[in-house]
């Protein structure tokens, strides 16, 4: 492990509020600067943004992995199974990640949301946190964290959303949203 943590932390990033995804970043990027491998594993995002073309800088000590599929249909929608396929297959990539000891920090991107959005179950969640080494850093974002991830997590912050310019109309800015 680099920098020579002895207790990695379990920290959750959550709210309805914009920046859950930028605080785990800041984070990894903080990481990083310290001499931690960090991956970023994202469960819902579909698309690269700014911060994979920073993770392409920083590699091997950081990369980013798209593994989500975009927005969630309903349940009752058929392309709502492949959601849930895809939220699978990343929190089995994650598991393994930390099992393996490749890297010092997992960031776990919206998996909160897929909980939420019932891509994923709570138990599996909490399951990823059974497996993490004591010594590997885990952050968890997304809206929605139920009570008993608050309860396990080391650190939680709540993201509360007061303005923004989309509540106006306002497009998504390349740099600020993506």
């Amino acid at each position: 492990m680099g920098a020579g943590s002895e207790h990695g932390l379990v920290i959750v990033f959550t709210g309805d509020g914009k920046g859950k995804t930028t605080a785990a970043l800041g984070q990894a990027l903080r990481a990083v600067g310290r001499g931690l491998r960090v991956l970023v594993v994202q469960f819902l995002k579909a698309c690269a943004s700014g911060e994979h073309e920073v993770a392409r800088r920083l590699a091997p000590d950081l990369e980013i992995r798209v593994m989500g599929r975009g927005f969630v249909p309903p349940p009752e929608d058929p392309a709502f199974e492949e959601h849930r396929a895809a939220a699978r297959e990343a929190l089995q990539y994650a598991r393994q990640i930390l099992r393996s000891g490749q890297r010092d920090m997992l960031v776990a991107d919206e998996i909160l949301t897929a909980v939420g959005l019932k891509v994923l179950e709570e138990k599996e969640v909490l399951s990823l946190l059974d497996d993490r080494p004591a010594g590997v850093h885990l952050i968890l974002t997304g809206r929605g964290a139920t009570e008993s991830l608050v309860r396990r997590a080391d650190l939680v912050t709540e993201m509360r959303g007061l303005k923004h310019p989309h509540d106006g109309g306002a497009e998504a800015q390349e740099g600020i949203e993506f």
